[in-house]
């Protein structure tokens, strides 16, 4: 049967509609409406995003290395739907390669030439070695938290207790019935347009990154009308591609995005300055460990500077922005896979995989800069998103390269824009595994027109302040996911501990009256029936 739309999709649907009219007819008003809900959510809650985005770190491993991380997202002894390598492949495409892609260069040498809170003199050594520190730390553990809050929190409502996975479900054990309410609908509808807001905002970077790669290769013009050319185009592709089954289109996607990656990043890996790529690794790692509490929690109120509100908020607040999509396609994926294994994949190793990316681009480009006179630096003040491509000019085979790049950046877009369709078309389709296709194709259209009008209220700048602004809410309602995911874990070992009470004295008492004790089988059937 065809799905009804819901409420959660009609008033999503009209409050994203209002404001992409008044993108269209006001963008003025639209831009300065967002500059000033910018300067007062960093200024009276900056403080907040640094304690958020630290505290679902301190959580996620905290539940990881406890006794709750033995828990399956799913039956007892399910097997994982996707194989490691894939599933892997998965998160990583619809995570932040986008985001990697666009600021492996421009991240590194935009701290060269502007030191994070002046701690070095602009384009010394200094700089370079704050430079590699900041962009891991924009890259690492803190960003991926968001993503793994979210996605175990659905994970475990969906596959463990068989429930919708919709966002207002991760909180019925604090909420009860509330959730099927207005409650829950307005839940629902905050994690929609932050999901729409954050995937507008890495697909606006990711079409400012094409047009570069465009001018770079086949010598585009830069400006806003061929960025719109390129999203119309881009749109064509993805929207056909989300008419297609999850598995049967997404996956294999995604595993030409890691091959492509990979061998992008080999090459430059190997062919680029190999040891200073090395050496700057092993002390950005480092200088990442050493100071990760530091930076975690600095602000600047001696000062007045905003470099902190330009880069750490933006990036938290765009990963929180990002989460409810990310979160729920990674939970989407994540069937069968334990507690401690989820954590592991989500936060671990693609955190491993961002080091390697920005040592080898972001330090590529601090090796020309410093020994060759590339003058980079300059390059990427002028145009951020043309730093990739300028570096890649200073390779043996640019041209190939560069459209490799291209290709692997047009299809990272794809995936995670498809990917965005699936879980708009879940929150809005009570949590169901597959939406409509009327649905997925709605909210292709909607995040399409909404990343249209960031680009034509001011690009890169517009798609930084919404993604700050949008993500509030949402942060927010992270707290308490935490809060009731902890309990739901806490009640799930205090009925298994029942349990087994329950068992230990059955058994005894069948010890004491001489019978045989019952089989495996009949404990562990028992055991589910009482769950």
């Amino acid at each position: 049967m065809p799905q009804r739309p819901g409420i959660v999709f009609i008033v999503s649907l009209l409050l994203l509609t209002g404001f992409v009219g008044l993108g269209v007819l006001q963008p003025d008003t639209l831009a300065a409406a967002s500059s000033q809900a910018l300067e007062f959510t960093t200024s009276h809650f900056g403080w907040l995003y640094l304690f958020a985005a630290t505290g679902f770190l301190v959580f996620c491993i905290g539940v990881a290395l406890s006794d709750y991380g033995h828990i399956r997202l799913g039956a007892d002894g399910e097997i994982p739907e996707f194989s490691y390598p894939t599933w892997l492949g998965m998160i990583f495409s619809a995570g932040m390669g986008v985001g990697l892609v666009f600021w492996g260069v421009a991240e590194p040498m935009s701290h060269f030439m502007e030191p994070p809170l002046g701690r070095a003199e602009a384009q010394s050594p200094h700089a370079a070695g704050l430079a590699m520190q900041y962009s891991l730390f924009h890259w690492g553990f803190h960003q991926w938290a968001n993503f793994a809050i979210v996605g175990l929190a659905i994970a475990y409502v969906r596959f463990r207790l068989q429930r919708p996975g919709l966002i207002s479900e991760t909180f019925r054990s604090t909420l009860g019935r509330r959730v099927d309410g207005p409650l829950g609908h307005t839940i629902n509808i905050l994690a929609v347009v932050s999901t729409v807001f954050g995937v507008a905002t890495t697909l606006g970077l990711g079409i400012i990154q094409i047009n570069s790669g465009l001018g770079s290769v086949f010598g585009v013009e830069f400006g806003t009308q061929q960025q719109l050319a390129i999203l119309a185009g881009i749109a064509i592709v993805f929207l056909l591609c989300a008419m297609a089954p999850l598995e049967s289109g997404l996956r294999y996607v995604s595993d030409v995005n890691m091959v492509l990656a990979g061998l992008v990043l080999a090459f430059v890996f190997f062919v680029g300055p190999t040891d200073f790529i090395t050496a700057a690794m092993t002390n950005a790692i480092g200088d990442y460990a050493a100071n990760v509490i530091g930076m975690s929690l600095v602000m600047t109120p001696y000062t007045g500077e905003d470099w902190v509100e330009r880069w750490t908020i933006f990036y938290w607040a765009w990963g929180l922005s990002w989460a409810p999509f990310v979160g729920s396609f990674i939970a989407r994926i994540s069937r069968g896979r334990t507690i401690r294994e989820f954590v592991l994949g989500v936060i671990g190793t693609p955190v491993l995989l961002s080091i390697l990316w920005f040592s080898t681009f972001g330090g590529s480009a601090l090796y020309f800069e410093l020994f060759e006179g590339a003058r980079l630096g300059e390059a990427v003040a002028a145009e951020v998103s043309a730093g990739l491509f300028t570096m890649l000019e200073l390779l043996p085979g640019a041209d190939i390269l560069g459209g490799m790049v291209l290709l692997l950046i047009v299809l990272f877009v794809i995936t995670s824009a498809n990917s965005a369709t699936f879980v708009l078309g879940m929150f809005t389709s009570r949590g169901v595994l597959e939406p409509g296709r009327l649905i997925r194709l709605a909210w292709g259209v909607v995040q399409v027109l909404v990343a249209g009008v960031l680009l034509l209220s001011g690009g890169l700048a517009a798609l930084q302040t919404i993604s700050i602004v949008a993500a509030f809410p949402f942060m927010v309602l992270m707290i308490f996911m935490a809060a009731a995911l902890l309990k739901s874990l806490r009640n799930e070992m205090r009925q298994r501990e029942l349990h087994e009470a329950i068992m230990r004295e059955r058994l005894q008492r069948l010890i004491d009256a001489g019978e045989p004790p019952p089989s495996s089988g009949s404990t562990s059937a028992e055991h589910h029936r009482t769950e």
